[in-house]
């Protein structure tokens, strides 16, 4: 047999009336009839007793006679089955795993700290119980090599400046990183009976060796996206300012007065600090 193979045993507590007759029945003989054969009921009366089982809600039991498999109680209840099984309990609910943080390598070679949460549970207890020799740290084991394979194929951020420009990454495509490593984990519990419910990034950093170096250079690169954004808007506001003076004819103004112009606006638009302004009460030129 090498599929899960649900039953219903016999209802424990019909079995349990049977087990207390015969077991006090037998107790009341010795002592009424005054003879010792009812100490063979006693004993198997003792035995029946093993055969009692309670399952929980989501949980299992898998049952096997002398090495072979016989089937797996899913549906909860008070059952008893032959006393000579072995019940091995198989939890059926959902589970929580937290891995440690791995320092593994992303696509372009840099160091990062990753981390994943799994939710899974036993949809095969079969699977989960003999095709795998501990399927908890089957989990554990999977996990980890699924994580350090998917940060090996993803960088961790874009790097458009060196040519490194990537439509799905580490740290902004969630979602997409998300789907892949569920399908990959998926791929390598599926052996283990095991499903999974959720598979994301817990944690991701770059290691500390370049942490600092990395956040420098994303600083310089926000540096430079602003002051990309300003200088834009302070052509725009120069090139809107001449052209209303030239509409309105307020002054008239030579190339060399509209360098002059556009340089002051330029100082004041794209300045870090407040310009303090110079009051001309002469002309122009002096």
């Amino acid at each position: 047999m090498k599929e899960e193979k649900s039953i219903v045993p016999a209802n424990g507590y019909f079995m349990l009336l049977v087990f207390l007759v015969s077991f006090f029945g037998s107790i009341a003989a010795i002592f009424v009839w005054q003879t010792p054969w009812p100490v063979i009921t006693v004993v198997l009366s003792l035995i029946m007793a093993f055969g009692f089982v309670m399952v929980q809600p989501n949980n299992s039991r898998v049952l096997l006679l002398f090495g072979k498999y016989v089937g797996t109680i899913k549906k909860n209840g008070f059952y008893w089955v032959n006393p000579f099984y072995t019940k091995k309990k198989i939890s059926l609910r959902a589970s929580n795993f937290d891995s440690e943080r791995l320092k593994v390598n992303d696509k372009l070679g840099n160091p990062v700290m990753i981390s994943t949460i799994l939710v899974w549970r036993v949809f095969n207890t079969y699977k989960a119980a003999f095709d795998v020799d501990n399927f908890e740290n089957f989990v554990r084991v999977q996990t980890d090599a699924a994580v350090r394979k998917l940060a090996s194929m993803y960088p961790y951020d874009n790097f458009a400046d060196e040519g490194h420009d990537e439509d799905i990454t580490l740290r902004s495509s969630v979602n997409e990183v998300s789907e892949a490593l569920e399908k990959e984990i998926e791929e390598r519990l599926r052996i283990a009976g095991i499903e999974v419910l959720e598979a994301r990034i817990g944690y991701l950093a770059y290691a500390q060796e370049i942490a600092n170096a990395m956040l420098k250079r994303q600083q310089a690169t926000a540096i430079v996206a602003a002051r990309h954004k300003i200088v834009e808007g302070a052509v725009s506001m120069v090139e809107m300012a001449i052209e209303e003076l030239n509409k309105n004819q307020i002054v008239d103004l030579d190339e060399e007065r509209k360098a002059a112009m556009v340089s002051n606006l330029m100082v004041v638009l794209c300045g870090d600090k407040d310009a303090s302004p110079i009051v001309n009460t002469g002309t122009l030129s002096h």
